[in-house]
């Protein structure tokens, strides 16, 4: 069996500047750094390890910035969530970081 190329992208500059200010941040911002990346690893390896999120739930603006047709979670410690979608070919499956979020945010945006 052919295991397909997989990577990760985030979805806009701004998010990845986001990320990599995280590095140079406080402890906190360091240790959330740490968190993200860790997770990146872990999708590039398998891009299904998240927990695929119901369509009824999606906000309706990750579906029209990005036209999505699938959203995935991936929890992260502290109660972060960092939020992916995927998109597929036959040679690769690419990974696309949307946002993520501390627990509270994750509820409001989500609306829970």
């Amino acid at each position: 069996m052919n295991k397909k190329e997989t990577k990760v992208f985030f979805g806009n500059k701004n998010l990845q500047q986001e990320f990599d200010k995280l590095k140079e941040g406080k402890f906190e911002n360091k240790e959330l750094y740490f968190f993200l990346s860790r997770a990146i690893s872990d999708i590039r390896e398998d891009p299904f390890c998240g927990i695929k999120i119901p369509r009824k739930i999606w906000p309706s603006e990750f579906v029209s910035k990005y036209a999505i047709d699938n959203l995935w979670k991936y929890d992260l410690p502290d109660g972060w969530r960092l939020i992916y979608t995927l998109q597929a070919n036959e040679a690769v499956i690419l990974s696309i970081i949307l946002e993520w979020f501390d627990h509270k945010g994750y509820e409001r945006r989500f609306r829970y």
